[in-house]
């Protein structure tokens, strides 16, 4: 053990120092403090032929108590073994120096503070150059071997048993372990695994961005938790998995770093129940905006672009409404079915300018489509129609011409689904929808959705329906009972309006009249009862039937009105405002009585025009009031404006403001008379309105005294 000429270690070389240049030839390299033996402790001690301690490491120090002084020279038995063992330690030190087998095993050694430890012992015998014999004695404490062992199994086993997959790379990123569960996850063993790095391993996954960020964790020593990671392995080549990913780095007890261990959880399931509850959610809040946007009037028409604008881009990148022409005829389909189907297009919606727009039946057109057409099937039987991924044989059977399949097919059509329009047992038409964009096939929830928001849907169309019907009948009525064009009158020129309101295309009870009276008298009427539809309309034809038979009597206006309150009380529940006026040419005079109705309004050549103060009275039906006439002159150019209030109330500004606005109009009107009835529609009407309007306009002319 002495100097033999190669190369002496130099005074005070630490483990940390620069390798010797020989010892770098030899491919060796010191290591720092830290590692497994220093763990341990490991004692060392040597024995002459007689069993005197002729060697005592500073580990011995530190496991028996004694200082080297103390030690050498000492028979090893009586400084370290009680005297109740001395002659078994002797035969087995006997048995060793004869060139025996080795001894190991665990013996109670004497500390020098008079305690006993256990110890784990390794003896050999050691031959020198001049055949003298020793014996080397390699201990440690037991206590300290079996906890490094215990920790070392449970790793072990914590290790090849997690169902976590573990990995550890080198500092160079090539693998050093892989776990079973790693295994199983990446579809490779563990020989498959060691030696390479990620790249070369799993050559089917994002490896750049994992060795980025192992280099990262290597390098700051910042750890990565949880870091999401989709893709296909091996081990399922042909389903994309996803992976929860964690990253830290492995350092030593002395601080060097010794590489990246990682660990890879499985969860996928997790990852696809977070998807499936996402469009829950979505699901949720589509038909919640459905059931605020979806019939907000009774329009059918725009209860239908309602409908279409909702499926899109959410569910669907096109979307068409198509309802059944027999319905709107008010003849009702029945399920079931078979042959052709005749539609009508009421909205189409896209989510973005797309060729699929143009393949789609323009509103309003009316188009008849044969059996084998998708759309009808699922009219003719009530049921859903979905083709999951749209096939070229499948585009004519979904296109309405060989012209549409083509446009279609050039929008990236791919997947087609269409949903019957039932409400209270009928089927009223479809919801067609298409995807071009949207990558992801229709789905069967897709169409448990789409049904959904057709079902609400087709309740508000068939409402808007039956309204619309309604509505047209009411109309026809409420024209029929209206005189066509007012008879000319002597000494008037007469111009007239009838508008529904154009909100809810609401029919009222709304009317005007000119009575021919004897004398060359006119009677002029404009009324308004309460209430819509088709009860309003009816009431108001009694009325006006009922105003005719009066003025026949040639009655003053407020007997005629008096006579009316009588025949409104008794049809019970039904208010009434009128103005009803009698004007002779003769006399150029008007008698005018008011029932609850807005004050006329006088216009003079070169006078602001003027609302006429009238006791207002109160509305017929009330029962048993007294009404007043009115006597007014009506020179030649002299104009008389008789209106309901549907011409002038909003529910946004107040009735004074509209008034005024009347007379601000009236002021400069145009020089006919059916100018001027123009003129107060478009300007004092808006898109909205929601009450009917009658405009009644006499103006007083020189009396043909030849007539």
């Amino acid at each position: 053990m002495g100097d033999n000429g190669g190369g002496r270690k130099e005074p005070g070389m630490r483990a940390t120092d620069p390798v010797p240049a020989p010892l770098e030839q030899a491919g060796g390299a010191p290591s720092a403090p830290g590692g497994l033996l220093d763990l341990l402790s490991v004692a060392a001690v040597v024995l002459d032929a007689r069993g005197r301690i002729v060697l005592w490491s500073p580990q011995a120090g530190e496991l028996f108590g004694y200082s080297a002084e103390e030690a050498l020279g000492r028979f090893a038995g009586r400084l370290l073994v009680q005297e109740k063992h001395l002659d078994l330690v002797n035969g087995l030190f006997q048995e060793v120096m004869a060139g025996g087998a080795d001894w190991a095993g665990v013996f109670p050694m004497r500390h020098r503070d008079g305690s006993t430890r256990l110890v784990e012992f390794r003896n050999m015998r050691l031959e020198d150059d001049r055949k003298d014999l020793y014996a080397l004695g390699l201990a440690t404490d037991q206590a300290t071997l079996h906890r490094l062992e215990q920790d070392l199994a449970l790793t072990t086993r914590l290790v090849a048993q997690s169902p976590i997959g573990l990995a550890v790379v080198d500092t160079d990123l090539r693998y050093v372990t892989v776990n079973p569960a790693l295994e199983r996850i990446n579809g490779l063993s563990a020989a498959e695994h060691v030696g390479r790095d990620v790249h070369e391993a799993l050559p089917f996954l994002d490896t750049e961005s994992i060795e980025a960020a192992m280099r990262e964790v290597m390098d700051t020593g910042v750890p990565i938790v949880d870091r999401e990671s989709i893709g296909r392995t091996a081990a399922d080549p042909d389903r994309e998995k996803a992976w929860s990913v964690s990253f830290y780095r492995l350092e030593g007890s002395n601080g060097k770093v010794l590489g990246v261990a990682t660990s890879v959880v499985d969860v996928t399931e997790r990852r696809r129940a977070t998807i499936e509850a996402a469009q829950a959610r979505q699901r949720l809040s589509l038909v919640a905006d459905a059931s605020i946007r979806i019939g907000t009037t009774l329009d059918l028409d725009e209860t239908a672009r309602e409908l279409a604008d909702v499926s899109v881009p959410e569910l669907a990148d096109v979307a068409a409404v198509d309802v059944l022409d027999s319905v709107l005829n008010g003849r009702a389909a029945v399920a079931a079915q078979t042959g052709p189907a005749v539609f009508r297009a009421l909205a189409v919606a896209s989510a973005y300018p797309s060729e699929a727009v143009r393949a789609a039946d323009p509103p309003g057109e009316v188009a008849r489509y044969e059996a084998d057409r998708l759309v009808t099937q699922c009219v003719n039987t009530g049921r859903p129609v979905r083709v999951s991924h749209v096939s070229a044989d499948d585009l004519p059977s979904i296109a309405r011409s060989p012209e549409a399949a083509e446009l279609l097919a050039g929008a990236g059509l791919h997947s087609y689904l269409a949903v019957p329009l039932i409400a209270r047992g009928t089927v009223l038409g479809a919801l067609d929808l298409k995807r071009t964009r949207n990558p992801e096939p229709f789905s069967a929830d897709d169409e448990i959705l789409a049904g959904e928001l057709a079902a609400r849907a087709a309740v508000c169309i068939d409402n808007a329906r039956w309204y619309r019907q309604a509505r047209n009948t009411a109309l026809t009525l409420q024209r029929s009972l209206l005189p066509e064009r007012p008879p000319a009158q002597p000494g008037l020129q007469i111009a007239s309006r009838y508008q529904p309101a154009q909100a809810a295309d609401e029919v009222g009870g709304d009317w005007f009249d000119v009575i021919p009276l004897t004398g060359d008298k006119s009677a002029l009427v404009v009324g308004d009862v309460m209430g819509s539809g088709i009860s309003a309309a009816a009431t108001m034809g009694q009325l006006r039937t009922a105003t005719r038979t009066l003025a026949e009597l040639d009655l003053p206006p407020d007997q005629v009105l008096h006579h009316l309150d009588r025949i409104t009380d008794r049809m019970g529940q039904t208010i009434t405002t009128c103005i009803y006026a009698v004007y002779d040419p003769h006399s150029a005079e008007c008698l005018i009585s008011n029932a609850g109705h807005l004050a006329p309004v006088l216009v003079r050549p070169g006078r602001p025009p003027e609302l006429l103060d009238l006791p207002t009275g109160a509305p017929l039906g009330v029962g048993e009031v007294t009404f007043h006439t009115t006597a007014v002159r009506l020179n030649p150019g002299d104009r008389l404006v008789l209106y309901t209030d549907g011409l002038v109330e909003t529910r946004d500004q107040a009735i004074d403001d509209r008034l005024n606005d009347l007379l601000t109009y009236l002021g400069d009107p145009p020089g006919s008379l059916e100018e001027t009835c123009d003129l107060l529609l478009h300007a004092l009407r808006h898109p909205g309105d929601h009450d009917d309007v009658a405009l009644l306009i006499a103006r007083a002319t020189v009396m043909d005294r030849g007539a």
